[in-house]
């Protein structure tokens, strides 16, 4: 596979200097180390400059509501295992209007990757607060600053038992294409929240602010299976703030403890003798 077998004809609407742009490239480069077609993948999206993504990349994709990407890409995947499903959201998209989503689908734990461009913002929406923003942070919304604890969503997913958790950089794509990489190979649900610059809402959280923060996790040294330690990598934030494998554990997928992997997938299942003229008839 080639690079340019995911090249789409659609233009780019992200501002000049996006982190969104990393993101991009990266799963661009991820898609082609897993050796995957465009044909076997499929990309979901709720609203926000993250759900864009979908139409930069050529394969199969599904634009739903605010907030609702995480659902559809479950009943995706459960009904065509052979599917590579991969949610593209925003801070906002899913820790904020699906955040009952990302709850209740880590518990599910289907075999899918959600990679979140975590800007600390509401871009699409000119720049209020999201639940990742830094408390004290002034947005025209909050114009005397921020007063809600931010939430910490990889805190939040150790704590509820999701099987693979990660942080990485949109501007390191070498090392976000390797964190997407290890994200799909993992057998359930894996969460990957990445560091993206929003160059126009967000004057505080900018590519100088972070650099001078994250490190890469030392993996000789650092066990990401020890569920404690993990916790305690992902409360680092203000001066220091890790990136890599935070969280592994195996476990059980949704399509394993249902018995679906048992059966044959819905996709292949045949349709006969099926007459909706009945029910479209309601609708007149």
């Amino acid at each position: 596979m080639d690079i340019n077998e995911f090249k789409s004809n659609d233009g780019i609407t992200w501002c000049p200097g996006c982190g969104d742009f990393g993101i991009l490239t990266a799963l661009k480069k991820a898609l082609v180390i897993l050796d995957r077609k465009p044909k076997d993948i499929l990309l979901v999206s709720g609203i926000g400059q993250a759900a864009k993504l979908p139409h930069y990349i050529r394969c199969n994709c599904f634009n739903g509501l605010h907030g609702r990407a995480l659902p559809v890409a479950a009943a995706a995947k459960i009904a065509n295992r052979a599917l590579t499903v991969i949610v593209t959201t925003g801070d906002g998209d899913c820790y904020g209007e699906g955040g009952n989503h990302l709850i209740h689908n880590i518990r599910r734990n289907v075999d899918m990757t959600v990679i979140v461009h975590n800007n600390q913002i509401y871009g699409l929406t000119k720049g209020q607060a999201s639940p990742t923003t830094d408390l004290g942070y002034q947005t025209k919304v909050q114009a005397g600053g921020v007063i809600l604890e931010p939430m910490h969503p990889l805190e939040m997913a150790i704590a509820l038992g999701c099987g693979f958790v990660a942080r990485s950089y949109s501007a390191d794509s070498g090392h976000l294409s390797g964190m997407i990489v290890e994200g799909i190979k993992h057998k359930g649900f894996s969460l990957i929240d990445v560091l993206q610059p929003c160059v126009t809402f967000n004057k505080k959280n900018n590519y100088q602010w972070y650099g001078k923060r994250v490190y890469k996790i030392d993996s000789s040294s650092y066990n990401p299976g020890d569920k404690m330690a993990a916790y305690q990598k992902a409360q680092e934030w203000e001066e220091k703030i890790p990136l890599g494998i935070i969280y592994k554990q195996e476990k059980e997928t949704y399509e394993e403890k249902s018995g679906l992997n048992q059966k044959k997938p819905l996709v292949e299942e045949t349709v006969e003798g099926v007459d909706i003229h009945n029910v479209l008839a309601e609708f007149v």
